[in-house]
């Protein structure tokens, strides 16, 4: 039995007693009691044996969305927490139907983007100063009203942007980790406030990374609610003020989430929600000298225009990622099923409309037939169809664009390679009033070809072989971008020289779920190297919301 004497038993307990007010008085007991969890629905639906019930709620929420929308919706743009509609209008129309008509759209003109931008700029001298803590609370209750509508977003995801309700669903819970990912790292990085190294006696040194202001925000389409959360709430949360715009073929999406974020409580200004076709309105921010920042996501030509034309308005941050043209390796002592797997899931998901799809693959010449075979047999398996329906795997590309450059670059790989699966449009029943396209494998086409330098947001995977690893990597690393790459081999020598050697930002080993897609926020950072991105630092990961400040040193003398 353990003895104590009173009196050291009493002091030990005044320690912890004034121990845990310390603690509770800086914020760190929050910080240590708290966690970070992945939203995953489908998969809790799936643990607790309610699958059935997934489905129905899912079909139901389509329903329900088909009654609402239609030729009679008009969307505003909200500038100030207040709702306009603009003069002119764009007809907006699901990829899924083009008869589809989901509503339309305002169109902004300069006028109201500098006003966007004004309003911005007098609501940071007030959102700068809010206790980081406030910040975050405003942010939970947005977390909560979007936990309870997800069933509609991801719904809307489906009729928007094509997307099946199993990826319309990740889309959503994604927006929802970036929101408790960036709230977590905000409270164990103390609102990023550190203590500093002290030499003099009655000195006092301080970090504190400061907000920079209005951001510009410019969103793409293919992850319309966690991309542009995820840029949006980076922002915010670090006290900056945004202006958004969503891209112009998922403006809708965009708009019910800036709702559900106002309605939260952000103050007037801090959140300003614009709307429009085309670069113009990019360009309109752009040149405002009055935005102190941008966050872009999207192709390589428009991110290199914006970082050539801000850098003339002013010395300001650019946080861009600008796609890639994703590598994988496939080795002679690869496990071939499991390559196979994760490659059709990498290059086909969302008919390759991901940044991060695999579109290269290079598998060593002694296993490459018996790898073709499987991979064939298994695409041949992937049902196209309307992603309403519960057993579709790939809906349509996005555009009339995206649709007409499928045809065009089929054309260059029957001239130029062997298409081994695929190339065709689908125009059978209903689907010849969407844009549906077969997943495609095309062999032997040359590494200067524009299939293999460009990306092509399509689903289309080019296959080429390799006699030796070194040359395997030299090839991966041969593209001009890297942001993601894989690799299925058990020899752990060459996994380890993968490793040291390949040039991207995103690395996947032997995995089975994706090779090359599917960063989870919190568990995989999310950013590129070299012309797939500017920064060097990843979405979801710990050095991504410092970009949005800028440090101040304090040095306090008592």
């Amino acid at each position: 039995m353990l003895h104590f004497h009173s009196d050291n038993y009493n002091l030990n307990i005044i320690t912890m007693l004034i121990l845990f007010i310390k603690l509770f008085n800086s914020g760190l007991l929050n910080t240590i009691c708290m966690k970070f969890v992945n939203e995953q629905t489908y998969e809790s639906f799936l643990y607790k044996g309610q699958e059935n019930k997934f489905h129905k709620k899912f079909d139901n929420s389509i329903e329900m969305l088909k009654k609402e929308i239609g030729g009679n919706n008009v969307f505003p743009i909200i500038i100030d927490n207040k709702k306009i509609f603009t003069k002119s209008k764009y007809k907006h129309i699901s990829p899924v139907d083009r008869r589809m008509i989901l509503g339309y759209i305002s169109r902004t003109t300069s006028v109201e983007v500098n006003k966007a931008i004004d309003s911005s700029y007098l609501a940071f001298e007030k959102w700068r100063n809010v206790d980081y803590r406030e910040r975050i609370e405003v942010l939970k209750k947005a977390v909560k009203d979007i936990s309870h509508r997800k069933f509609e977003l991801a719904a809307l995801l489906t009729l928007e942007n094509g997307k099946n309700r199993y990826e319309a669903f990740a889309d959503v819970d994604e927006a929802i980790d970036f929101i408790n990912y960036y709230c977590f790292e905000m409270k164990m990085n103390n609102g990023f406030k550190a203590k500093n190294l002290v030499s003099k006696k009655h000195e006092k040194n301080i970090s504190v990374m400061k907000p920079y202001g209005v951001w510009g925000i410019i969103s793409p389409f293919n992850f319309p609610a966690a991309i542009f959360v995820g840029m949006t709430i980076g922002a915010i949360i670090t006290g900056n003020t945004a202006v958004v715009k969503p891209a112009s073929n998922t403006p809708i999406i965009g708009y019910k989430i800036v709702e559900i974020l106002l309605r939260a409580g952000l103050p007037p200004g801090v959140l300003n929600f614009i709307t429009g076709e085309g670069r113009e309105i990019g360009d309109f921010i752009v040149y405002n000298k009055k935005i102190s920042g941008i966050v872009f996501t999207g192709s390589k030509y428009v991110g290199n225009h914006i970082l050539q034309e801000s850098s003339k308005i002013a010395s300001r941050p650019v946080i861009a990622e600008l796609g890639g043209k994703n590598p994988t390796i496939v080795t002679e002592s690869a496990d071939l099923d499991k390559a196979v797997n994760g490659i059709a899931k990498a290059a086909f998901s969302y008919s390759g409309q991901k940044c991060s799809a695999c579109s290269r693959v290079y598998v060593h010449k002694k296993v490459k037939q018996v790898f073709l075979n499987k991979l064939i047999k298994h695409v041949e398996k992937i049902q196209v169809s309307n992603p309403i329906h519960r057993n579709s795997d790939i809906g349509p590309v996005i555009s009339s664009e995206a649709y007409a450059n499928f045809k065009r670059y089929i054309k260059n790989v029957s001239k130029k390679g062997k298409i081994l699966y695929g190339g065709s449009i689908i125009e059978e029943g209903d689907l010849k009033y969407g844009y549906y396209v077969q997943p495609t494998i095309v062999d032997g086409i040359s590494e200067n070809n524009v299939l293999i330098k460009k990306e092509l947001f399509l689903p289309i995977l080019c296959i080429n072989e390799f006699n030796n690893f070194e040359q395997a990597l030299d090839l991966a690393n041969s593209s001009e971008y890297g942001l993601t790459a894989g690799i299925y081999s058990k020899n752990k020598n060459e996994v380890d020289v993968f490793l040291r050697n390949i040039e991207s930002g995103v690395l996947y080993i032997n995995r089975e779920k994706s090779a090359t897609t599917g960063a989870m926020v919190g568990q995989q950072s999310f950013g590129g190297w070299k012309n797939s991105g500017t920064s060097g630092k990843g979405t979801g990961g710990k050095y991504y919301l410092p970009q949005f400040m800028r440090e101040q040193s304090q040095t306090l003398v008592t």
